[in-house]
């Protein structure tokens, strides 16, 4: 596995050196490994999960903090489809899965806040272009 110097991560996900240990220092993403020296080094794993966060950020418009909370949801997911791939015992499954259930629930809810939060926006904006035009309109006449 190759290991990469936080030079070449800054390069193949667009951020800067500060804003990758910022991400650490935050607890988006998990300390790398280091050198002797203190040198991070990364893993393609840990880019991946740098991408990931970017992409819920670009898309859904997170901050730091609903995106911290947001990974640490993926993280409960991960580990409760892990326990229940596992497990053996129905009970102990059913319960995994509605374990699950519940994140992604929570996951549903923080995306339903944040669109109608943007569409409050988007409906402000429309009553500005609205009141733009009419104004216009008036000026033509």
């Amino acid at each position: 596995m190759d290991l990469l110097k936080i030079e070449e991560v800054a390069k193949r996900t667009g951020l800067t050196k500060r804003a990758i240990r910022y991400y650490e220092d935050f607890g988006l993403i998990s300390a790398p490994e280091r050198t002797q020296g203190g040198i991070r080094l990364y893993s393609e794993e840990n880019i991946e999960k740098i991408n990931k966060i970017l992409l819920v950020k670009e898309v859904l418009g997170f901050s730091l903090a609903e995106l911290q909370q947001y990974m640490e949801f993926q993280s409960l997911i991960e580990q409760q489809k892990s326990e229940y791939r596992t497990s053996e015992d129905r009970e102990a499954r059913k319960l995994k899965l509605f374990e699950i259930s519940q994140v992604l629930h929570k996951e549903k809810m923080m995306i339903d806040m944040k669109i109608k939060r943007m569409e409050q926006f988007k409906e402000e904006l429309t009553e500005t272009e609205k009141r733009v035009q009419k104004a216009l309109d008036q000026l033509q006449e």
